[in-house]
């Protein structure tokens, strides 16, 4: 994307930003109980899990001081500006990401554990097993209130085979959401596809058109196939039904989101056009993604989007920062301080991107007069602390919103067992979303000190 198709692009963003989310539904009602996907006031409530790669510097990342008086480290700076809607959790480890015995790995379980909290099954064949991942869970309770039960987002082709790291299939390091224990949910990479399936082909009219005869046209090939399948799963083995099996939940999505479009109507016209593709620099493909998060939840065509903004284990150069080693390199700093300094100034890059989504959700007005930022929970962290010993506690982790008024934000949590499941957090997370107590991995209990 040239640098004047992306401006154009932003200008549009920038103009539906001043203007409030669902303005034409009124104000939304009070509820008088919990409600998936719903805040108190009635307005959307909207969660994200964002995934940064390959650990942090400890040493530049931790803060001192606990509670509400804390100074910012060298890391987290870039986000000074969001302290009262902010907290950054100290504590935090998941279990399922250490080797034990399956050795090597750590990557790979990484990004499979994030967000399932179950041990990866170690293969490198068809046979891989984890878990349902956290916003899985969530977008099944709230999949009849939007188009899209979620969205799931990424900046790189996806490996659905092959070996990626220490016996573990490629499956596990490309994917960080999971919609059955076998069926991972390819992340969508080009900014431009993404566009087209929230908003259709084309432009104004032409968009409402498009969407229209591609809803037509699915809903004849969902029957044919279903059709088809019936006939064909009596003749097959079990291996192949299973297959077979997990085909179908997929078309089954399809025909679950034609229903939605069906009904709640054509999405609104974001008024701008659809970005070009796929930038070469980073950091505007990192925005531009954040940028479709953002037009999906402030047209509330998704409560639900996980973001895998690069794999565990990545080696990207970074030029545009000056750092022409590959970050998975420099993240086995070895205890060099040089090494450290550039994984530092790597970290402070990815806490810039999430400063820039923050900023667009506080931003935006909600139905109720609150903010976007405000009606949220976004969870950002990794699957590693230091990546240098492959750890899988100390994890870097900040949620952001106020999630309607049921979390409270502004403070440095420092937990007092260090080894508190990450799963509690989901399981918080979980409660608010849904609405009910349910129970997730090895979670203990709900988070209590978010």
């Amino acid at each position: 994307m040239t640098t004047i198709e992306r401006r154009k692009f932003l200008r549009g963003i920038g103009a539906l930003m001043a203007l409030p989310a669902f303005e034409c539904f009124g104000a939304p009602k009070p509820l008088q109980g919990p409600v998936a996907g719903r805040t108190a006031s009635g307005a959307p409530l909207r969660t994200a899990f964002i995934y940064k790669p390959n650990g942090v510097n400890l040493a530049t990342w931790e803060i001192a001081e606990a509670g509400k008086e804390y100074q910012m480290s060298p890391i987290l700076e870039g986000l000074s500006e969001f302290r009262q809607d902010i907290q950054i959790i100290k504590g935090l480890e998941q279990k399922a990401g250490w080797g034990q015995k399956d050795g090597g790995g750590d990557h790979a379980r990484a990004n499979a554990t994030f967000l399932t909290g179950v041990r990866a099954y170690k293969t490198a064949g068809a046979d891989i097993k984890v878990g349902i991942s956290v916003d899985q869970i969530m977008a099944n309770a709230v999949a009849d209130q939007t188009r899209f039960a979620s969205l799931e987002l990424g900046t790189e082709s996806v490996r659905r085979s092959g070996v990626c790291d220490s016996g573990y299939s490629c499956a596990y390091q490309f994917n960080l959401s999971w919609r059955s224990e076998t069926q991972p949910m390819a992340p969508e990479a080009n900014p431009r596809l993404v566009f087209e399936r929230l908003f259709g082909v084309g432009q104004g009219e032409q968009r409402k058109a498009n969407l229209e005869r591609a809803k037509i046209r699915q809903r004849s090939l969902l029957d044919f196939v279903m059709a088809d399948a019936k006939q064909m799963h009596g003749q097959l083995g079990r291996n192949d039904q299973q297959k077979l099996d997990e085909y179908l939940s997929g078309v089954r999505e399809i025909e679950r989101r034609i229903q939605n479009m069906e009904k709640f109507g054509l999405p609104p016209d974001p008024g701008i056009p659809a970005p070009q593709g796929i930038p070469d620099d980073y950091e505007e493909h990192l925005r531009l993604m954040f940028d479709m998060i953002y037009l999906a939840f402030v047209t509330d065509s998704t409560r639900v989007v996980s973001y895998l903004q690069s794999h565990d284990g990545n080696n990207r150069t970074m030029p545009e920062i000056g750092i022409t080693q590959g970050h998975h390199t420099i993240s086995h700093h070895q205890g060099s301080q040089a090494e450290l300094d550039k994984l530092t100034k790597i970290d402070q890059f990815y806490v810039k991107q999430f400063a820039y989504f923050l900023k667009k959700l506080k931003s935006a007005k909600d139905s109720d007069g609150k903010t976007l930022l405000d009606n949220s929970m976004i969870l950002w962290g990794s699957g590693l602390g230091d990546p240098d010993r492959h750890q899988h506690d100390k994890l870097p982790i900040v949620v952001a919103g106020r999630g309607g008024g049921r979390l409270n934000p502004g403070s440095h949590v420092v937990l007092a067992d260090q080894k508190t499941p990450l799963n509690n957090l989901h399981l918080r997370l979980l409660r608010e979303m849904t609405g009910k107590e349910i129970a997730f991995a090895d979670a203990t209990a709900p988070l209590a000190d978010v």
